[in-house]
């Protein structure tokens, strides 16, 4: 996972301690809600084949659990150079043989340079990128089949929370941010990059949107 409001913030506050805390929780218990989220419905599209680009890719949780699936290779981006070098770890023998790429950087400001993949992935991403626009709208000029990401809800409980938070950081003089995005904003923008969405999935906590190009129809329930 990587929230971040620039690349500075992102890796500063994301540094070797959460990274490894993030490593040893997902040992003990796995992908976290909102990526059991995201797996199960991109699993369900035919994955063999198929390039990722996973956006905030963190220790490479997904790029890991989707190994098995038969991806062709993965690139994964994120702000990060803790979480990168946790990802190299985990990630790379899971692909043997199979192509992966590291990027390090701001994604938004940087997805010119990235390969095109057939499935994009933001997990817990646009929630503290102050320009979600943007961010998205690069996500989807990299994607040439699915795009799928999860957010918070805009529910009063998560802005109330997220405000409390921002607070704490404020004073505490931490440029770290985090966001409740529209998502009706959020859908204008993919909309406008020639995606329809396929999938919609909410918890308390988590919202998930799954996109995809219109020559690419849904599979089969």
């Amino acid at each position: 996972m990587t929230c971040c409001a620039g690349y500075c913030a992102a890796a500063s506050f994301f540094d070797s301690r959460v990274a490894a805390r993030d490593q040893r929780r997902y040992q003990r218990r796995g992908p976290d809600a909102s990526t059991r989220m995201l797996l199960a419905e991109i699993r369900r599209w035919p994955l063999r084949g198929l390039y990722l680009l996973d956006v905030g890719s963190g220790i490479g949780v997904l790029a890991t659990e989707l190994a098995a699936a038969g991806l062709a290779g993965a690139t994964l981006a994120d702000a990060s150079p803790a979480y990168l070098d946790l990802a190299r770890r985990n990630v790379g023998s899971r692909y043997a043989g199979r192509p992966t790429q590291f990027m390090l950087g701001d994604f938004a400001a940087t997805s010119a340079t990235l390969p095109e993949a057939d499935v994009v992935t933001l997990d817990r991403v646009v929630c503290c990128y102050p320009d979600a626009d943007a961010l998205l709208s690069a996500a989807a000029a990299r994607s040439r089949r699915l795009l799928a990401f999860t957010h918070p809800p805009n529910r009063w409980y998560l802005r109330a929370g997220f405000a409390v938070m921002n607070f704490f950081f404020r004073i505490g003089r931490n440029q770290f941010r985090i966001f409740v995005h529209s998502p009706q904003q959020m859908a204008s923008v993919l909309d406008a990059a020639g995606f329809v969405r396929a999938a919609h999935r909410e918890s308390l906590l988590w919202s998930l949107s799954l996109y995809r190009r219109p020559e690419f129809p849904s599979p089969s329930p």
